[in-house]
């Protein structure tokens, strides 16, 4: 029987939480450190007047070291599904995929290609109204909501950026995170508390 992402993100925790030391190897100056190495395709004129945000692993960067990522994730409410793709065709973006989470991937008139997820999920509406700007200056969830996404993905990768994340976040961040969790996902405040223990221990403290 295939697990459920719940049933897998509880495995992964738990076998993280039993083996986890202090330290990473890594300075905390290294994890402190933000950057924007990598340049992205800027959606700011495309898609003026619509909501919409980079997550995935550049998103990341704005709350932890910079990581390597062949492609730029947004995210955008599927109530404009159709707005967005046909500006994206107008500005020479060319369909490439479907994705199966919703959405499409594109390749830009540059060759960058960029996931742009449609998300139905009620709190999208809410998050692409909180946002922050990384150090180039694209547009990113804020920290509860960018480890929402992550922790409903449950992937090993998406669990270890929002455990750093959130090791390296002041107080008030957690906080405004495990408020997030009880209103949209209050099923995975214990897992959230793990995150928080893990990326804590990670940084030291």
């Amino acid at each position: 029987m295939e697990m459920t992402v719940a049933a897998r993100r509880r495995l992964l925790l738990d076998m993280a939480r039993r083996r986890a030391q202090p330290g990473t190897g890594s300075a905390r100056e290294f994890l402190e450190r933000r950057s924007a190495m990598a340049r992205w395709p800027d959606l700011t004129p495309t898609l003026a007047g619509i909501p919409w945000a980079v997550v995935g692993a550049v998103a990341t960067r704005a709350y932890m070291p910079e990581r390597a990522t062949q492609d730029l994730d947004i995210l955008v409410a599927a109530a404009n599904h159709e707005e967005v793709r046909g500006r994206l065709q107008r500005a020479g973006f060319l369909p490439v995929q479907e994705l199966a989470i919703g959405g499409m991937t594109w390749r830009s008139p540059e060759g960058a290609m960029v996931d742009v997820i449609e998300s139905p999920a009620a709190w999208v509406t809410d998050a692409l109204r909180s946002l922050r700007r990384d150090l180039q200056g694209l547009p990113v969830l804020d920290l509860p909501y960018l480890v929402l996404m992550k922790v409903q993905a449950g992937r090993t990768q998406d669990l270890a950026d929002a455990a750093r994340m959130l090791g390296a976040a002041s107080e008030p961040s957690r906080q405004e995170t495990r408020d997030i969790f009880r209103r949209w996902l209050p099923e995975a405040l214990e897992d959230l508390e793990s995150l928080i223990a893990l990326g804590k221990l990670e940084m030291g403290t």
